[in-house]
């Protein structure tokens, strides 16, 4: 089935780094200047080294205009969901629209326990994040004049109020590999994000079929589910692998996997300066152009 037929975008994914400060600011500033649609930051807690992400993104979206921001993904173990709920919606509404939930069941679960959260088994931490999604949404479902109750096994709230409301539907994209967790992308979630570096051959073609029949399961179109893909590698004269050549190696293989695999939004994980301007300026045109036109030979 993939190619989705979604508009593709294009982001990068930068390192909050502390030292200096303001280098991820400027860098993500730098994006919006050459026309990435989206800016995202790891988040890592536990992490002395780098800033805390939450602050960062609301720093860069007042320092932005145009380009989303998001977590990369936002580390559900430490974040509570009630307050994360409502968190977004007031960075979305600040920024007229520009804030996308990206979330994280954990993994370093070590640094986790010693910052004060929860270690979690892979079945409990599936049922938090499917807990942590309906508390979410329930908390920016403020028509609802009811009070939200989810009497989860991880996550619970007993009458909580609602709000505040986004001003869009925030979408919730979801960082997983692992077969309970994509079932449950296409259960709940908006969009799926793995890193092309942590997969094995096959796992794109995989992982779109959990999502969609586990969509189809709950009733849901898969098309709706946006495929994101972190992805990193360097611009050579000569091919050295996969996403290790020139230009025209890059437009290539990522036109296939828009094509072959679904994927709609390219998201490079880089602070070189230069790689963020040729990519930008040389391969995002060229694979959005490859696409369109492949799209329409299939169609005509």
């Amino acid at each position: 089935m993939p190619d989705y037929r979604q508009s593709l975008e294009f982001g990068a994914f930068l390192t909050p780094r502390n030292t200096p400060a303001t280098e991820p600011v400027e860098h993500a500033v730098l994006c919006e200047q050459l026309g990435y649609d989206l800016v995202t930051f790891q988040d890592h807690p536990y992490q002395p080294r780098f800033l805390d992400t939450w602050t960062l993104l609301t720093w860069v979206a007042a320092r932005t205009e145009r380009i989303r921001v998001s977590g990369n993904v936002l580390n559900l173990p430490l974040r509570q969901p009630a307050v994360l709920a409502r968190a977004a919606a007031s960075l979305d509404l600040l920024s007229g629209g520009r804030f996308d939930l990206g979330l994280g069941a954990g993994g370093f679960w070590d640094a986790i326990e010693a910052m004060g959260g929860p270690r979690r088994a892979p079945a409990q931490a599936v049922q938090a994040m499917s807990e942590a999604i309906e508390i979410i949404r329930g908390i920016w479902a403020a028509d609802d004049r009811r009070p939200l109750r989810v009497p989860g096994d991880i996550y619970r709230v007993a009458g909580a109020k609602r709000g505040p409301a986004p001003g869009r539907a925030i979408p919730i994209v979801v960082g997983a590999y692992r077969p309970r967790m994509l079932r449950l992308v296409g259960r709940q979630a908006d969009g799926w994000l793995p890193t092309l570096s942590a997969l094995e051959a096959g796992a794109l073609a995989d992982g779109n079929a959990l999502i969609d029949a586990a969509a189809r399961d709950s009733g849901r179109d898969p098309r709706s589910i946006r495929r994101r893909l972190n992805i990193s590698g360097t611009i050579t004269d000569g091919s050295n692998g996969p996403l290790r050549g020139p230009v025209r190696q890059w437009v290539a293989e990522l036109t296939a996997f828009a094509l072959a695999d679904g994927a709609s939004t390219f998201i490079l994980a880089s602070d070189d300066e230069r790689m963020l301007r040729v990519f930008a300026a040389q391969i995002a045109p060229a694979v959005r152009a490859a696409v369109d036109t492949a799209r329409t030979q299939r169609t005509g």
